[in-house]
């Protein structure tokens, strides 16, 4: 097990800074946002120009990687698969396939996305659409010995009533998309607010969890009294539940020594990759690295540094 970090939380500098920055903190290796650099939400970050990816590129990103000690863990374009507006779901996909097609190049086996979902139809009638999009998407990254992995997070701001705006929120949903020739990027957090026990879901699925995400979360059960499970209504901001928020490692109500144990426990060799949304320690590259450092000194005494050399 390694561990890691989503460059997506720094999109200020660019990978040779985050690089240099991760190495000396002593992080082992990076999952890639590769958004495009037009931007669009917030977190977006593009720090891999894979629409226009050749060797070049490529050598330079192993090259800088090699140069500071780190692993490259995935290739990170989280966005909606399953757009309702056929233009915006077209770029969505070209985009991907140039991750993929990157993901080729550097030698790397995993790209991160969502399945998505269109807001306007049922949870049953976006996984028929589904099985015609990803049968085409889950093709074209195998013929480039590509994995596609789906991230559980809810998306519930995709939603206008805050319910799931990507449909692999839950175990019974993990199962129909496996059957996709999806796997899962498996991040506790999201888990917690919807009432599931991430450390339960480990075991069943840990032959299909190949790199797992380290956000917390905290719970303010005394909100949730007057909102409900799906938060506010009418706010500004689709992404404000009111009774929950993300956290970095250590500062919320995951419980990390069960989750590494358990993931452990299970065969799982994949990078444990800090996913820093966490408005406390947000807001300038300063309070993001440091949340960052935060999250590192929770892990690492969990996520044990491979040895130089074994006795």
């Amino acid at each position: 097990m390694k561990l890691g970090l989503l460059t997506a939380c720094l999109p200020e500098w660019d990978l040779d800074r985050i690089a240099a920055w991760a190495s000396e903190t002593g992080y082992e290796a990076l999952e890639v946002a590769c958004w495009p650099a037009t931007g669009g939400r917030d977190f977006e970050a593009a720090h891999l120009p894979v629409a226009e990816f050749g060797p070049e590129q490529a050598e330079r990103t192993r090259t800088l990687c090699e140069r500071h000690g780190l692993g490259l863990s995935a290739l990170a374009y989280y966005e909606n698969n399953l757009h309702p507006d056929p233009l915006r779901r077209k770029e969505i996909h070209a985009h991907l396939r140039h991750t993929i097609d990157a993901a080729q190049k550097l030698g790397l086996d995993l790209v991160g996305t969502f399945i998505g979902r269109d807001p306007g139809r049922s949870v049953r009638e976006n996984q028929t659409e589904a099985e015609a999009v990803f049968g085409e998407l889950v093709e074209y990254a195998g013929e480039r010995g590509v994995r596609l992995m789906v991230e559980n997070c809810v998306m519930e701001g995709w939603h206008p009533d805050g319910y799931p705006g990507n449909i692999a929120y839950s175990p019974e949903l993990w199962e129909w998309m496996f059957g996709l020739g999806l796997y899962l990027n498996w991040d506790p957090s999201h888990l917690m607010w919807i009432g599931i026990d991430p450390v339960e879901t480990i075991a069943a699925y840990a032959d299909r969890i190949p790199h797992a995400q380290a956000k917390d979360i905290e719970l303010d059960p005394r909100a949730r009294q007057r909102y409900g499970v799906f938060g506010k209504v009418g706010t500004a901001d689709p992404w404000e539940t009111g009774w929950w928020r993300y956290r970095v490692p250590g500062l919320g109500q995951v419980d990390w020594d069960r989750v590494v144990d358990r993931l452990a426990e299970h065969g799982f060799t994949g990078t444990l990759s800090v996913e820093h949304e966490d408005p406390v320690w947000g807001g300038t590259p300063g309070r993001v690295t440091r949340g960052l450092e935060i999250a590192y000194r929770r892990l690492r005494p969990l996520v044990l540094a491979e040895p130089e050399e074994t006795l």
